[in-house]
């Protein structure tokens, strides 16, 4: 009997660091794609910079002449 609620108590915690675990990984993953999200729109906030700085040097160009 002893033995019995000795392994359905090391079950148990085995089970809560399990699941602990699952949950640290999850919220690793999610970390990770909002990292990469950002990432994402980043480039493209520089990239749309970009094109208005050229848009901006072409119309300065064309007042010139």
């Amino acid at each position: 009997m002893r033995r019995f609620i000795a392994a359905l108590a090391a079950a148990t915690l085995c089970a809560c660091g399990v699941e602990t675990a699952s949950t640290a990984a999850t919220a690793a993953a999610l970390k990770k794609q909002e990292l990469e999200q950002g990432k994402k729109t980043m480039e493209q906030a520089q990239k749309k910079i970009g094109q208005s700085m050229e848009q901006m040097q072409q119309a300065r160009d064309a007042a010139e002449k």
